[in-house]
């Protein structure tokens, strides 16, 4: 704790950029060496002009101070560039944050498949409902969902990835306390409870629009693929985009109306090779085989019967053609629920509980007294294999026919 106002002192200087910073650390080794340096010792290090050493020379520790104990105060905490806790994959990036103000569960960002979902804040009808549905898809397979809190396809990316009760991280452009924009006050507190808000920004800082920009290579830093929802041809969609070809990650995107200018960028992207999403496996496919344990394959891509071989060809009957369906036959794939299935206990109890009947999740909750995150999830992973499907009020019915 007594390093880390050194930290918050040299992160929250004037006139000295990040590059500066990380320059710093690197010729001293540790902040509080930086504060006690000498004044000549600061011009050894490549860059530094008068007045960036002058604003070195405040060695007030009053605001660090009153940092700490905002973050206690709001539950925040800091995680330093040195620190075990902050991920490789960002440290490696080429202007690393010196550090992170953390609210919520921190995940091991290098174990998992973090997938940045980005898009425009004027974001069409279709965007918003495809994000979400991407990010749904994602989240229930296994993905953390990364994006920026803000309104449009930022927002569209965390409540796909929440209502799969799945994982999403915030990066946000100010402080923990100062919501921005503030109708997206209930989804911040969601991802707060459920996932993880990163800034570095410390408690108190307005969102400024410089910020932006700058906290998105935070954003493709802690993802292996950033996905790009929609972005017109000047977006801070296709910023973060650029940022992610600068750090090596893969880029995708979800093709846009041709003629439309909400997603002229994103279609350009797509010209110039990204790969083009259409459903969750578009982009988790490419990772699969390096995080088979994260990632959980589509059991099925296609209709089948379930628990077993495919079902027998249709004999043609004595005059040679195929017998018609009985009238009110169903069409309906078969669940035998007394072979090898495959699911799991959440999943058998929830279809089960589906038998016959249309079901709001709210009440299959109380009915199943499965606890809601696992039953998200349980219904999520359903709805991929097909076995169950999703109406209009959250309400969900079997698509299969049970045996």
């Amino acid at each position: 704790m007594a390093q880390l106002k050194y930290w918050i002192w040299l992160s929250n200087l004037p006139r000295l950029s990040n590059q500066m910073r990380l320059s710093l650390l690197e010729h001293f080794g540790e902040p509080d060496k930086i504060y006690y340096g000498e004044k000549e010792e600061y011009f050894l290090v490549r860059g530094m002009t008068r007045s960036m050493a002058e604003a070195l020379e405040d060695k007030s520790l009053e605001a660090a101070n009153r940092i700490l104990g905002d973050c206690d105060k709001l539950g925040v905490r800091i995680i330093t560039l040195r620190d075990t806790e902050y991920p490789d994959r960002l440290r490696n990036i080429y202007d690393p944050p010196l550090l992170l103000y953390v609210q919520g569960r921190m995940p091991r960002f290098d174990d998992e498949v973090a997938i940045a979902m980005v898009g425009t804040r004027r974001a069409s009808p279709y965007a918003m409902e495809m994000g979400e549905k991407l990010a749904f898809q994602m989240a229930g397979l296994g993905a953390v969902i990364v994006s920026g809190l803000a309104a449009g396809g930022d927002a569209a990316a965390h409540r796909g990835a929440l209502r799969a009760g799945g994982f999403t991280a915030a990066v946000i452009g100010g402080g923990h306390d100062v919501v921005y924009p503030r109708e997206n006050r209930p989804l911040y507190e969601d991802i707060a409870a459920r996932g993880v808000i990163l800034s570095e920004y410390p408690p108190g800082t307005e969102h400024k629009g410089e910020h932006f920009p700058v906290r998105n290579r935070i954003i493709s830093g802690l993802s292996v693929g950033v996905v790009v929802i929609e972005a017109p041809e000047r977006s801070g969609a296709l910023i973060t985009a650029g940022r992610a070809l600068d750090q090596d990650r893969d880029l995708f995107v979800i093709p846009g109306q041709v003629g439309d200018h909400r997603c002229a960028g994103s279609n350009a992207l797509l010209r110039d090779g990204a790969g083009v999403v259409t459903d969750a496996w578009d982009v988790l496919s490419v990772y699969a085989g390096k995080f088979p344990h994260k990632v959980r394959s589509l059991r099925m891509k296609e209709p089948r019967r379930f628990g077993g071989a495919p079902a027998p060809a249709e004999k043609p009957n004595a005059g040679g053609r195929k017998k018609p369906d009985a009238p009110g036959e169903p069409k309906l794939p078969v669940l035998d629920l007394s072979g090898d299935h495959g699911l799991t206990d959440d999943q058998l109890r929830i279809v089960r509980a589906l038998r016959g009947r249309t079901v709001q999740v709210d009440d299959l909750i109380e009915e199943t007294q499965i606890p809601t995150r696992r039953i998200l999830s349980a219904l999520t992973v359903l709805e991929l294999d097909r076995i169950v499907t999703q109406e209009s009020g959250k309400r969900f019915s079997l698509a299969v026919t049970l045996k």
